[in-house]
């Protein structure tokens, strides 16, 4: 059973409203001002919300800002409910963000086909979020890569050699970081001291995204594979344009999204491949990021992503090698059959 919040200062109406949704089979709960609304909203989490636009304590408008700063909040669908109708209301309602407006009297049958529709929406898109496809059917790409644009520009890039660190481990979030050329490794130290490589990022992808959205301090390491160039951009800004522009947050939705797939896919990597899969999947990874079949990469870092020592990958490598699959060309790894690496055994 869907649950509909109603926030609403008047009692008769808001009681009205309750019942009618009450007898469409819907859970109802009541809020008498804006204040109370978002303290329930944040108890009940619920599927919807119906809300006033004038209210003592705190206006609709309020409630609705509020809302969109928190990120266990900002994807309930929320529709206003008022008397006035004239357009700079509607403007103002829809500029926020709202999904919906209801004047006042509200006829039945729309009042529900409203709520429906919105329900609807909303649960299509709880069902598809962790797909690339159908996360860019519910978000105008192009807004968001322009509000990216304007956030990125005049920001300060800096310049890092090779093997220079951008952050550490346990340092708390100050900027993301968007690169522009180059690669940078995330790594754990395990409790015996050896390194466990994360994640390997390249040109245009974002560094510390994951630890910045959660507001906590960066669980691993990050550090240059090679010579980079990385934009600086401030956390603050991030967060503030994340909780209040709805297709910037959606296309950070998906990158989040993506993250959560390749890691829930390393692990099981780590947990159930054999030695041979687990070095074969390391260097198609790393081909994938480079775009290259030739690799550059110190047989350390490929240790540190298989979560084996470095002379167990020394001696699959030469196997690989003798087998055809990899050739070795100037300290290089090149890839001479994708196809065989991919298909190997579990």
């Amino acid at each position: 059973m869907k649950k509909i919040l109603v926030i609403e200062d008047n009692t008769e109406v808001r009681e009205n409203l309750c019942e009618i949704l009450d007898l469409a089979d819907y859970e109802t709960h009541q809020a008498e001002n804006g204040k109370v609304g978002l303290q329930k909203a944040k108890e009940l989490i619920p599927d919807l919300i119906i809300c006033d636009v004038m209210m003592p304590e705190l206006d609709g408008f309020g409630v609705l800002r509020i809302i969109n700063r928190d990120p266990q909040l900002m994807h309930i669908p929320f529709m206003f409910l008022t008397a006035k109708a004239e357009k700079t209301d509607f403007r103002k309602g829809m500029g926020l963000g709202a999904d919906d407006y209801i004047t006042k009297p509200f006829d039945e049958v729309e009042l529900l086909d409203a709520l429906e529709m919105r329900l609807k929406k909303s649960s299509q898109l709880a069902a598809s979020h962790s797909t690339d496809q159908s996360i860019r059917q519910f978000y105008n790409e192009a807004k968001a890569e322009e509000a990216l644009r304007e956030l990125s520009e005049g920001q300060e890039i800096r310049s890092y050699l090779k093997k220079s660190s951008i952050y550490h481990e346990d340092n708390y979030p100050k900027f993301l970081y968007q690169i522009i050329s180059g690669h940078i490794k995330c790594a754990r130290q395990t409790d015996s001291g050896k390194e466990l490589i994360t994640k390997v990022y390249g040109p245009g992808e974002f560094v510390g995204l994951v630890s910045l959205m959660k507001d906590e301090p960066y669980q691993e390491s990050a550090v240059c594979t090679d010579d980079c160039e990385v934009k600086i951009l401030p956390a603050e800004d991030f967060k503030l344009l994340m909780f209040n522009d709805r297709d910037f947050s959606a296309k950070f939705t998906k990158l989040l999204a993506n993250h959560a797939g390749q890691t829930e896919a390393q692990l099981v990597d780590l947990a159930y491949s054999s030695v041979r899969k687990k070095v074969a999947n390391a260097l198609l990874a790393f081909a994938k990021i480079i775009e290259s079949k030739e690799l550059t990469v110190s047989r350390e870092d490929i240790a540190a992503k298989t979560g084996t020592a470095r002379e167990t990958v020394i001696r699959t490598i030469s196997d690989f090698k003798s087998e055809g699959l990899i050739s070795i060309q100037h300290g290089a790894l090149v890839i001479l059959d994708k196809a065989a690496l991919e298909e190997m055994p579990q």
